[in-house]
């Protein structure tokens, strides 16, 4: 294998300084286009790769954000794999009568769309994008970890302990995704989560002609959770209904819980409606109400909230609230961004727009 070239290499075939080399990578528009045309050529040229470690030593910077997500311990099917063994493997598996996933991969459609507008958002800026995973990490040493990798970090509000997060703010920038500001000195992106549900609720008391309907809430510690309910038991009590006569039950935003819960309601009585606070909990409940043969809406009202795109594709489509989820990765991104190069600004909370979506799964014929 042939020496990489170096910086030194560049800088001779171009006839000029490793200092201007370097402005040339940096700050392009910084350099006399002549000169700029002639170092580019000439990295084209040897193949030379600006070295990120010695740039990260130089400048203090590593050029990479992470991006922090908790609650992947659901997946406990992690066993051996290993691709080069020397093994025979049938080209495919035909599974007859296959329905929906029930794992925890199945559920993270919200995290998966948030990650991609983020990875879009870093690669846009130059940076490049490092995820953490933690599963079952009370004492969040796996971001910890990175927080000694990367110059700042986005992490779901909730997901890793109070006392953790003032650590790693004292390290390393941090953006708080969901979930309002308590009174901490972090920058928050979060979307207008009461607002939404409070309207939804409303439309869904007028298509059930008051009659108050049954809610599904996620888990307890989630704080987009929180706001949606906050949402839903201010238009209740402004209906005039008693919050605390309303059927209540509680699912951990995977789709297997809102099954389990429209079979409990199949069994013991449907409400007017179930308002489920997320999606996948309301998938759950139309494949419950499905097989009992329950119809929807003229039976029971569903609606849920996120508006990933299978609410779209089931049958009746699914009433929801669609958060910009591409757009709180990409916001994530940009307000990190800005605190690196502003440290000193007042910490900033970015709250985005959402879209109530009535489809058939909440409209009943009048």
């Amino acid at each position: 294998m042939s020496k990489a070239p170096t910086v030194y290499d560049v800088a001779e075939s171009a006839g000029v300084s490793i200092a201007t080399v370097s402005r040339v990578l940096r700050t392009p528009e910084a350099v006399r286009p002549e000169t700029r045309d002639r170092v580019l050529d000439a990295v084209s040229r040897l193949g030379y790769v600006p070295s990120g470690s010695a740039r990260g030593l130089a400048e203090r910077r590593t050029g990479v954000l992470g991006m922090y997500f908790p609650g992947f311990d659901a997946i406990d099917d992690v066993s051996a794999l290993d691709v080069l063994a020397n093994e025979v493997r049938e080209p495919f598996t035909v599974v007859r009568g296959a329905g929906p996933r029930d794992d925890a991969r199945a559920s993270m459609l919200f995290q998966d769309e948030v990650l991609r507008g983020a990875e879009l958002e870093a690669w846009r800026r130059g940076f490049v994008l490092m995820v953490g995973v933690g599963r079952g990490d009370p004492s969040a040493s796996t971001v910890r970890d990175m927080a000694g990798r990367v110059d700042g970090l986005v992490v779901l509000a909730s997901s890793i302990p109070d006392d953790a997060l003032d650590w790693l703010s004292r390290r390393v920038p941090i953006v708080v995704l969901a979930g309002p500001r308590r009174g901490d000195r972090h920058d928050h992106v979060t979307v207008s989560n009461t607002e939404a549900m409070a309207e939804l609720t409303r439309h869904v008391l007028a298509q059930t002609d008051g009659r108050p309907p049954a809610y599904l809430a996620g888990p307890a510690d989630s704080p987009d959770g929180a706001q949606r309910w906050e949402g839903f038991r201010r238009a209740i009590e402004a209906a005039g209904l008693r919050i605390d006569e309303i059927d209540v039950r509680r699912g951990d935003f995977t789709r297997a819980s809102g099954r389990r819960v429209g079979e409990e309601l199949v069994a013991h009585g449907l409400p007017a409606a179930l308002m489920s606070s997320n999606d996948q909990m309301a998938l759950g409940a139309l494949d419950a109400f499905a097989s009992a043969g329950i119809r929807v809406p003229e039976d029971v009202i569903v609606t849920g909230f996120d508006g990933i795109d299978a609410s779209a594709l089931v049958s009746p489509p699914l009433t929801t609230v669609r958060q910009p989820m591409i757009e709180l990765g990409r916001a994530a991104i940009q307000v990190l961004a800005h605190r690196l190069e502003t440290p000193d600004a007042e910490p900033v909370s970015v709250r985005l727009p959402v879209e109530i979506l009535l489809r058939e799964s909440s409209l009943r014929a009048s």
